[in-house]
């Protein structure tokens, strides 16, 4: 496995445009507002040199976010490294005993294919694994 880079680093947050207020306030710009509907989410990306911060809202009660934010509050939901192949990293983590809540890409915002790492894998960071073209 090859990890080539921090992705973004992603935000549970009530409301994308009351929060884009703040990080466009230090000159930080949103390339755009995508909905990713099978994960119940709307994500607005920040670019900061190579890495981008992803400000993520839930379209649901039920949804993902929505209940990270019911139990934590808002903040700093997950952080994602980028691999040059996404099946291969989530093959070799699983045969070294790796727990993953996701054996299998899904996609992810910005067509990237994306797999969560368990976080009582990882000290507790929710790690997403994700490979874009």
């Amino acid at each position: 496995m090859k990890i080539t880079r921090l992705d973004h680093i992603g935000i549970a947050v009530k409301s994308i445009a009351e929060s884009l207020k703040v990080y466009e306030a230090m000159g930080l710009k949103s390339v755009g507002v995508e909905e990713v509907a099978e994960q119940k989410v709307r994500v607005a990306f920040l670019p900061i040199g190579e890495a981008e911060i992803e400000l993520l809202e839930s379209t649901a009660p039920d949804g993902p976010v929505a209940k990270y934010i019911e139990k934590n509050g808002e903040g700093i939901q997950h952080i994602a490294l980028r691999v040059d192949n996404l099946e291969a990293a989530l093959a070799e983590m699983k045969a070294k005993g790796v727990r993953l809540i996701d054996e299998k890409p899904r996609y992810g915002a910005g067509g990237a294919k994306i797999a969560f790492v368990h976080p009582r894998s990882t000290g507790g960071v929710l790690l997403e694994l994700s490979e874009r073209e």
